[in-house]
């Protein structure tokens, strides 16, 4: 057997519509929908299928939704025999990668990304924090530029290692585009502004990242059964402990999803799925590693396009 990768979006991926044709269709994906509705106490499963788009767009809800559209797609394919050797998220990805690993209960896991999205907004009033993805340069240039950019115009810094020539950058709006112009003239291809409401993964974000972590000590948090990645080293995590810390510091720690992909591909899987709405992460597998199988699952023809693939090779 192959050994296979499940890897889960993080905040971006959303779009009006997600999971609605798997609900329809897989009774253990509509139980995930209502779980989520129950865990918390509205209905997430309207918001996913018929928006607002506004109301979808914020972190608060953004994050739950994502996360139960992830699951639901998950819990199709597991109940078609496919399941993971390893596991990893983008930012809030890990939490579904932690439910999948089963070291958070589904419904722990909802409420907490809810309270997550609500805490990461409030950090910072909205308005005064921004993020820009930096295409086309490398790491070393990027962390050298916001660390001039910070000292004359407030925390800015380097966020989220997505994949060669792709950095996401994170702080106080003025400091953000003027790093963006700066990082431009030392030979970015691109700066581009990023439609998001806070500067998540930066400093910024410490007293999100506190408050997280008294959350977190009100809920059981197991080993988890299938290696997970941390996104804050690329480093395989399983005891409880671990990943409660992990979690608290992933809020105001940069991804560093590169490593994490390095690390999927060091433990031998060979074919990646993306699970969950978008293909945000299987643009960036591509630029990482050409070798690796990349599929995704997030309605019907995904899936079975999926489910015949590895049906053919296995």
């Amino acid at each position: 057997m192959k050994k296979i990768a499940f890897i889960f979006p993080g905040q971006g991926s959303q779009s009006i519509g997600m999971g609605k044709e798997l609900y329809e269709k897989f009774p253990v994906a509509k139980a995930v929908f209502d779980a989520a509705d129950e865990a918390l106490g509205f209905s997430i499963t309207e918001l996913c299928f018929n928006g607002p788009e506004e109301e979808l767009r914020k972190t608060c809800n953004t994050q739950p939704a994502i996360l139960t559209v992830s699951i639901a797609c998950y819990e199709v394919l597991k109940s078609h025999g496919i399941m993971p050797t390893i596991v990893g998220g983008h930012s809030l990805g890990e939490y579904s990668a932690l439910v999948v690993a089963g070291a958070l209960s589904f419904a722990d896991a909802v409420r907490l990304v809810r309270k997550r999205g609500e805490l990461m907004q409030a950090a910072v009033p909205l308005g005064e924090g921004s993020m820009a993805a930096i295409l086309g340069l490398d790491r070393q240039t990027v962390m050298d530029v916001c660390q001039q950019a910070q000292e004359k115009f407030g925390a800015v810094q380097a966020v989220n290692f997505n994949c060669p020539g792709q950095i996401v950058i994170a702080g106080k709006k003025q400091a953000v585009e003027t790093a963006a112009e700066m990082l431009k003239a030392a030979g970015a291809k691109r700066a581009v502004m990023l439609p998001v409401s806070a500067p998540f993964h930066s400093t910024l974000m410490k007293p999100a990242a506190e408050q997280l972590g008294i959350e977190l000590s009100k809920i059981t948090v197991q080993d988890a059964v299938i290696p997970v990645v941390a996104n804050i080293n690329g480093q395989i995590i399983t005891d409880s402990q671990g990943i409660k810390a992990s979690l608290e510091k992933q809020a105001d720690n940069p991804v560093e999803w590169e490593d994490c992909m390095a690390q999927i591909i060091k433990s031998g899987a060979t074919t990646l799925i993306e699970v969950g709405p978008g293909k945000v992460l299987s643009a960036l597998t591509k630029k990482i590693n050409k070798e690796v199988t990349i599929l995704n699952v997030e309605d019907v023809a995904s899936l079975e396009k999926t489910l015949d693939y590895l049906q053919e090779v296995h």
